[in-house]
């Protein structure tokens, strides 16, 4: 019965890791570029219980049991969001051509880190960065110094002042962006801070357009509802048991005395 405990409690705190998760991503419906979290939820390995009896030279098996269930990982679901038309010289998207998920490089104190959030702004000094103040990065890694907002962004990122190329953005691919650290602020990173490839022509950028969440609400507030249920249902096969081992340690206690 103490196993049954365990086994209750652990599917509650998976449900409640799954609801926290679907949470942040109905949290971030409205943020550009942001990617919905997903999670997998398995069965701990199970386990063979023998019994052993006095006399007997072998034990006997009784069977398979199960001690609860965890949640296992979660990962980004890279599906490409709708553009939304914002008019804005300074809001970039990106569209993926071949199926394969690129970034926008960017520099976090002087760290390379890759976003899809195309929603930039000019600093004081003229530096292309994302609306948090981190510098956009053009395809030489170099940040990108702009003369007035008045740019023009061709699809495949070249960046032109007064009809001369000033920069190209640098764009990067990931070949397996579940691979790929999900940090705050939109941000991606390698797991060891390496360089994701630059690449060119599977891709293209809309300016004045801004890529939207990726995050379904209908499904997302559906996935809330059943993960609920199921922390309801655990939570009810607790208590039971809480009632069962009450009346086990008042009634047969009292019985015996």
């Amino acid at each position: 019965m103490l196993r049954g405990f365990y086994t209750a409690a652990s599917g509650m705190y998976a449900q409640q890791r799954k609801t926290d998760l679907l949470t942040n991503n109905m949290a971030n419906i409205n943020t550009p570029g942001f990617k919905e979290d997903t999670s997998t939820i398995r069965a701990f390995p199970e386990m063979l219980l023998q019994r052993i009896e006095a006399g007997k030279a072998k034990s006997e098996t009784v069977g398979p049991i199960n001690t609860g269930v965890y949640m296992q990982e979660t990962l980004p679901r890279f599906i490409q969001g709708d553009l939304r038309q914002t008019d804005i010289g300074t809001d970039l998207a990106l569209t993926d051509l071949e199926g394969t998920p690129v970034f926008f490089i960017v520099e976090e104190n002087g760290q390379t880190k890759y976003t899809r959030n195309g929603r930039f702004t000019l600093d004081a000094e003229g530096l292309l960065t994302t609306t948090e103040g981190f510098s956009v990065l053009d395809v030489n890694g170099n940040q990108i110094r702009l003369n007035s907002d008045r740019f023009k962004v061709t699809s495949n990122g070249i960046i032109e002042e007064n009809g001369a190329q000033v920069a190209r953005l640098g764009i990067a691919a990931a070949e397996n962006p579940e691979a790929l650290i999900k940090e705050g602020n939109g941000l991606y990173r390698t797991e060891n801070n390496g360089q994701l490839p630059n690449v060119d022509g599977t891709f293209s950028i809309s300016q004045g357009f801004i890529e939207a969440s990726n995050v379904d609400p209908t499904r997302a507030m559906a996935d809330m509802l059943t993960a609920y249920r199921a922390f309801e249902a655990n939570q009810k096969i607790l208590q039971a048991y809480d009632r069962s081992m009450e009346k086990a340690v008042n009634e047969i206690g009292r019985v015996n005395g």
